[in-house]
């Protein structure tokens, strides 16, 4: 017999909770996909204005630190997949173990885009045509959209990333604990939807900003 599942008292069953909170998850990330989306219709304006300075800018960005960083993001989404596969089939030490291993990656995610940002600083980059760089440049102020864009889109990106690494290492702790079970996942399978939708981001983030240099 399963051990039963404690629940708030304004919900009549542990089912309707876990159904509650699943909802206002989805809600949630349609606000997040509303707010980026609107981010990239204004990139695809400047673009559509500006396609060779943004062309002439996306190449002085390092395509390999993206792609790997993209590698990096897909790994974490299929960990913390498995871990929610793992947990309801009551195997917690590996969801756990998973759960760790997608806070690892979304760290090594960000250690390498702050590499990347102190690059740019280094090179005089800086958003909003900040800097030395934009002086030698024919196109700098349209060079200086695209550059506060890149800022703008990717630093917002950044901190979902630092909330996820947070909010999962508390989903991972409780896990451990066995405060999050088979029985009531849905801490961790809310979780996993936060951050297959920071790893779409980034999906769309990775060809504006490092893929799209073929020319005007």
């Amino acid at each position: 017999m399963a051990e039963p599942v404690e629940h708030a008292a304004h919900f009549e069953s542990a089912e309707r909770q876990g159904q509650a909170a699943t909802l206002g998850m989805w809600v949630f990330l349609a606000s997040e996909v509303l707010f980026f989306g609107a981010l990239f219709v204004i990139y695809a304006a400047y673009r559509t204005r500006e396609p060779r300075a943004f062309a002439e800018a996306v190449a002085e960005n390092t395509f390999w630190w993206g792609s790997g960083n993209t590698l990096v993001l897909l790994t974490s989404s299929l960990f913390i997949a498995l871990s929610v596969h793992m947990l309801r089939s009551s195997r917690a030490r590996a969801a756990c173990w998973l759960v760790g291993a997608t806070v690892f990656l979304g760290m090594l995610f960000l250690g390498i885009k702050s590499y990347e940002y102190v690059e740019h600083f280094r090179h005089g980059i800086y958003p909003g045509g900040q800097g030395q760089w934009f002086a030698d440049q024919p196109r700098a102020a349209a060079m200086a959209a695209f550059w506060t864009l890149y800022y703008l889109m990717t630093g917002l990106h950044a901190l979902h990333v630092i909330i996820g690494v947070l909010l999962l290492s508390v989903i991972g702790w409780c896990v451990a604990r066995r405060r999050v079970t088979r029985l009531a996942p849905q801490a961790l399978e809310n979780g996993a939807m936060y951050w297959h939708l920071v790893d779409i981001v980034w999906l769309f983030l990775w060809p504006c900003f490092y893929l799209t240099n073929g020319g005007a």
